[in-house]
């Protein structure tokens, strides 16, 4: 299929005009969407609320709406899943996405209107591709298939005409033909909805494909790719797909992952490229190759503002706009976007690496974090540890957890963890000083909570055997797609609960 090939790339490659014209002048970018948004929504409920029809600035739109969290939205959205229309944004509203961000009982349902879909997710998986087209002129990724890990999705009980599910099987359930045509496997298989079930028969139907890239949550690929070795009975996966060569891949930190994720492929130039795609909005690409931040996505029909942390518990927090943030700080994102959320809070932090052009890594979630002490540990730091520990010690991991252990009138505070390793460190407690002399180094916060181990005794890590997070997530109903594991948690529910299925005492 070279020619097909070649025609695809070029026209990939054609958008690169369109993104080097929003990291140029990324302000009038914004500026515009907004004033876009706000004009698109003056005649639904929220805009007469509201009434957008007299906004006339940035402080007008401000100081008019509150900022939003689901259980702000949540009346709208029930209504929205009813079948009622141009509520939050003109239309109906016929895909919700089902929220799996946490691993709580009860799900969110984010809306995903036609035009979120087109001119924010789809256009993300088209930049995503342009990008790496760009960056790898030679590439010869059309010329065999992708295959993409996802959800599943099923029909609205409250409206047999809407849709809900994870991100990942509304995507893959309406893919434009072209993309379709280029994907494995069938989309019978791709939405199943019992993941074990599912797993085994992507497994069994791509293992003799011709696949060229592959995309999904990295914990959930991981299970994949063994299955298929184990499928083929192959060392590694380069035996299988000779031709595959980039991983497209997001959720969580991909660092802790990616020396398992070398040696399972075997493929010493296989090219990592890392999303920032969210139930609310696609948000970042990385757009340069060296190094893992993102470019932060302006002209997807999300404008964007920043809480500062120490503004964040506030009732009415002061934001930021594009203009206003700094690089090296923390921010709670805010969007309001063309699926009708409106000043809402998503729930991850950022770092902005660069202002020019804006690039920002993802430094963890608001409500995931330890701070029982003032350390302020956040995930950014977690993983970073993670990584160099495994690294010094030759060990690797599947996943972890960790939540503080309170201080009582006997003894310091600490923060216990739970690690499922992929390959064990010869010795634990050598792993622990590692890891602890790390969080040190990358937290002065913690660093100077651990003096004298007055406040902070050193951690207390405890190995689990193998499945112990997958058969939790079960327990759950939480499996595939992007689901996940939280990484910090600020009170012991998470872990204590880990822990009792574990048998640990």
């Amino acid at each position: 299929m070279p020619i097909l090939n070649s025609l695809l790339s070029w026209v990939m490659k054609k958008r690169i005009h369109q993104i080097e014209l929003f990291m140029k002048y990324p302000h009038d970018v914004q500026n515009e969407l907004l004033d876009n948004l706000i004009q698109e929504a003056q005649k639904t409920e929220w805009g007469k609320k509201y009434d957008y029809r007299t906004i006339r600035s940035l402080n007008d739109f401000k100081e008019r709406i509150p900022i939003q969290d689901y259980n702000d939205i949540k009346p709208y959205v029930e209504r929205l899943m009813f079948g009622e229309k141009d509520l939050l944004w003109p239309g109906e509203t016929n895909w919700f996405a089902k929220s799996s961000g946490t691993t709580e009982d009860r799900s969110k349902f984010i809306p995903l209107t036609k035009d979120a879909l087109e001119e924010c997710h789809f256009k993300g998986g088209k930049d995503m591709l342009s990008i790496y087209c760009n960056n790898y002129p030679e590439t010869n990724l059309f010329s065999g298939k992708g295959l993409m890990l996802g959800g599943s999705r099923e029909i609205n009980p409250l409206n047999r005409f809407s849709y809900s599910g994870d991100l990942s099987a509304i995507i893959i359930n309406n893919l434009p033909f072209w993309a379709d045509i280029l994907k494995t496997p069938d989309t019978s298989i791709a939405l199943m909805e019992n993941w074990e079930e599912k797993l085994n028969k992507i497994a069994i139907t791509t293992c003799n494909e011709d696949v060229t890239n592959i995309a999904g949550v990295p914990s959930w690929m991981l299970k994949l790719l063994n299955r298929i070795l184990e499928i083929k009975g192959k060392t590694n996966i380069k035996e299988v797909w000779p031709n595959l060569e980039v991983y497209f891949h997001g959720a969580v930190n991909f660092d802790p992952y990616r020396k398992q994720y070398d040696e399972l492929i075997g493929i010493k130039n296989i090219n990592y490229l890392e999303l920032y795609n969210a139930s609310e909005g696609f948000f970042g690409i990385q757009d340069r190759s060296d190094r893992n931040e993102m470019l932060l996505m302006l002209d997807y029909g999300i404008y964007y503002e920043f809480i500062p942390m120490d503004e964040i518990e506030k009732e009415n927090p002061h934001t930021l706009s594009l203009d206003q943030v700094e690089t090296g700080k923390n921010y709670a994102i805010v969007i309001s976007t063309n699926a009708g959320l409106w000043r809402y809070k998503i729930g991850d932090t950022v770092q902005f690496t660069s202002l020019s052009p804006f690039r920002i890594i993802v430094s963890g979630r608001t409500k995931h974090f330890i701070n029982a002490f003032g350390e302020e540990v956040i995930i950014e730091n977690a993983d970073r540890a993670i990584s160099i520990a495994c690294e010094q010690t030759n060990s690797s991991i599947t996943e972890y957890t960790a939540a503080p252990i309170f201080l009582t009138n006997k003894t310091s505070g600490g923060h216990e963890w739970l690690i499922e390793f992929e390959k064990e460190p010869e010795s634990l407690a050598n792993f622990t000083q590692i890891l602890d002399d790390a969080l040190k180094s990358v937290n002065s916060d913690y660093d100077a909570k651990r003096s004298g181990n007055i406040t902070l005794q050193l951690p207390l890590i405890q190995s689990v055997k193998k499945n112990t997070f997958y058969n939790w997530l079960k327990r759950k109903n939480k499996l595939g797609g992007q689901n996940k594991v939280p990484r910090l948690s600020n009170d012991r529910k998470y872990l204590d609960e880990i822990k009792s299925l574990a048998e640990i005492h």
